[in-house]
């Protein structure tokens, strides 16, 4: 029996008080922090990144002090408004602008503060020997006071706001090492063009998504006369917007969250953006800005309500995802890479959730927390082997690193664990969640859905498998100059880089199964995504979950036999037409560039074509012949009487003769 909410609501707000009344402080802090950073320059490079740790620090205990009053609140004063001050109002419109503190946001909150605190103190370590490591940390605190402002504002056009920076940020983040002469470690070093050109393309390709919000919003104000959740919401589920419109929107709003969340067809960015430093990875494109699309369908809940055939596209949409991105990681030999595809994976699973309606709705937002905790886990993980291994991100270049470095082993340990799905880590209480509410429902479609969910959880185990048995198990392959550019020592990495690491696995290992007691987490998001009913899924749940634990066995022991049992080649061998193509993103920008840009560049020239040979040809054709005609009719004007008389005849004559052909 499946506990899932049943219906959307309208919450009526309470007045903030308290903590809560201090909210904006949440944005104000690291945005000062972030600018003071950048105006104060190089003065600032021996102490500007202890700011920033102490600005993400306060916000994480304020995020937390406020989350705590909330939990202290009934369940119907938890939905709390926070007015700001009036934009501005243009005859009926008015755009007012404040925050909304509720369960969803929230929940959001903490995990953007408290990952965000824990990624902060890890960049100190990570980032020290960079000269520009203040520049850095500014953009850090910009993306947190941008994240946060997406997740807290009353209105989807402050919510806007913060989706655009956090873009910035992202662009910023990803071609933060973008000269000749910048700071890169080694393993994460492309040339200073290609990290612009990475940065660019995440940036474009987020734009092509931001017109999916912009076009909503046009369409809430035309038909609602507002952009506030409480009004669309309000709107969408008494019936004052018709189907039609809402299915729009809809759409609208999951081509959004295609672009800002790594989801088909605009998922080809993610895998680039990781030419960033890892610390960026780990918490812009793993823990919070990649699942603001999710944010973004369960917040609009009331209008996929409204609209059952844009609910199912984002069911489909995340269905494709989570397999194209699991098919991708299973293939990749850069450490870095193969987590960016899981993370795309994994949102396709929150993506399917929120498509399945009420009843994944909370279970959606639930493997959004727990796989913010264990991804960026496993992403500083990874930061930690490159750091002991001269900076590499080849897997086939590691292999027996556990005994060099214990603590690192154990921590991305649990988070595999977490990942894959095993009880009692996080990943499984969320993950099985999940899997069982894709197989509610009526005809084909929980079939459908639910099968890919399974398939997904078992190439999960593998690529993930694949990924911990190769840089931590198995032979070594980093002991001869051969293997390497020079020997390598591995060791384990200082306090301030472990020290996140082993906090992350303690919510990894334990929170999944602490929200799940007494249905806790579904119960606290009921403001918000509505009350909780019972769901039968069309398996009973113990196979479904047996079926899952399965197909996880499978995967890791056959990652076990090709990568441990079996040697693994340091140089890449040709393979099969299906792992070839994986290894090339299954050719997503060889398909971008034919569909969209090769049309763009069809359009750009069939209108370049029209504006020259019609637009102005018309216009330049225009001026010839009323030229032609002049030098024409410039030959009667002789200057002689009897010419002007006969002109005079003629023209009486004709005037007779159309007199006497109208009356006769």
């Amino acid at each position: 029996m499946l506990p899932a909410p049943v219906t959307a609501v309208v919450t009526p707000l309470t007045e903030a008080t308290g903590l809560a009344s201090w909210a904006w402080l949440l944005i104000a802090v690291p945005a000062v922090s972030a600018a003071f950073l950048l105006l104060a320059g190089r003065r600032s490079n021996a102490w500007g990144h202890w700011l920033g740790l102490a600005a993400s620090f306060a916000v994480a205990c304020l995020g937390v002090g406020i989350l705590v009053q909330v939990l202290s609140l009934p369940a119907e004063e938890r939905v709390i408004g926070l007015p700001l001050y009036q934009w501005f109002s243009a005859g009926n419109l008015s755009i007012d602008v404040g925050l909304r503190l509720d369960p969803l946001s929230l929940t959001f909150v903490a995990l953007v503060t408290c990952v965000g605190f824990l990624i902060h103190l890890y960049s100190v370590a990570y980032m020290a020997h960079d000269r520009d490591r203040r520049r850095f940390f500014a953009y850090l605190n910009l993306f947190i006071a941008a994240m946060l402002t997406l997740v807290l504002g009353d209105s989807y056009i402050v919510l806007f706001v913060g989706w655009e920076g956090v873009g910035l940020a992202s662009y910023l983040l990803i071609g933060f090492w973008n000269t000749a002469d910048a700071d890169a470690p080694q393993g994460e070093q492309a040339t200073s063009r290609e990290n612009a050109a990475a940065a660019k393309k995440a940036f474009v390709m987020n734009r092509v998504g931001d017109v999916g919000l912009l076009l909503a919003m046009m369409t809430m104000v035309g038909q609602v006369g507002s952009v506030s959740f409480d009004a669309v919401s309000a709107a969408a589920l008494d019936g004052s917007v018709s189907t039609g419109w809402l299915t729009a929107i809809g759409f609208f709003l999951l081509l959004a969250a295609c672009g800002k969340s790594a989801q088909f067809p605009l998922q080809a960015w993610l895998g680039d953006a990781m030419a960033g430093p890892t610390p960026v990875s780990a918490l812009i494109h793993a823990a919070t800005m990649v699942t603001a699309g999710v944010y973004l369908m369960v917040r609009s809940s009331a209008v996929f309500e409204g609209a059952p055939s844009a609910q199912t596209a984002v069911a489909v949409v995340g269905a494709i995802t989570l397999l194209l991105g699991a098919v991708i990681g299973s293939a990749k030999d850069d450490m870095k890479k193969v987590l960016a595809a899981s993370t795309m994976s994994q949102i396709g699973y929150m993506m399917l959730g929120a498509g399945l309606g009420p009843i994944g709705y909370a279970f959606a937002i639930f493997h959004l927390l727990t796989h913010g905790f264990f991804k960026a886990q496993l992403f500083l993980g990874a930061g930690s082997v490159m750091h002991a291994m001269g900076d590499q991100v080849n897997m086939r270049r590691f292999g027996g690193l556990r005994g060099a470095m214990t603590i690192t082993w154990v921590t991305m340990g649990i988070g595999w664990l977490a990942i894959l799905g095993v009880p009692p880590f996080s990943g499984f209480w969320s993950k099985d969640r999940l899997i069982e509410a894709a197989f509610v429902g009526e005809g084909a479609k929980p079939w459908i859905l639910g099968t890919i969910a399974l398939l997904g959880a078992g190439l999960t185990a593998f690529y993930m498998s694949r990924l911990f048995f190769m840089i931590f198990h198995g032979k070594q392959r980093w002991t001869t100059k051969e293997d390497l550019e020079g020997e390598v020592h591995p060791h384990e990495s200082g306090w301030l880089m472990t020290l996140p690491l082993i906090v992350l696995s303690v919510f990894s290992v334990g929170l999944g199964g602490l929200l799940t007691y007494n249905n806790m987490f579904v119960t606290w998001l009921e403001p918000v995504t509505g009350h909780a009913e019972h769901g039968e899924p069309v398996l009973p749940a113990a196979v479904i979950m047996g079926a899952t634990l399965a197909l996880v066995v499978v995967g890791v022991l056959v990652a076990w036999w090709m990568y441990v049992r079996r040697p693994v080649p340091v140089v890449l061998q040709p393979a099969n037409p299906l792992v070839e193509a994986a290894r090339k993103d299954m050719y997503q920008d060889a398909v971008n560039e034919a569909l969209a840009m090769r049309t763009g560049q069809g359009l750009v020239l069939a209108t370049d074509a029209v504006e020259r040979y019609v637009v102005d040809g018309a216009i330049e054709g225009a001026a010839a012949g009323t030229g032609a005609l002049g030098r024409l009719t410039r030959r009667t004007e002789s200057g002689y009487v009897r010419s002007y008389a006969g002109y005079m005849l003629a023209g009486t004559v004709l005037v007779l003769i159309a007199v006497l052909a109208a009356r006769f």
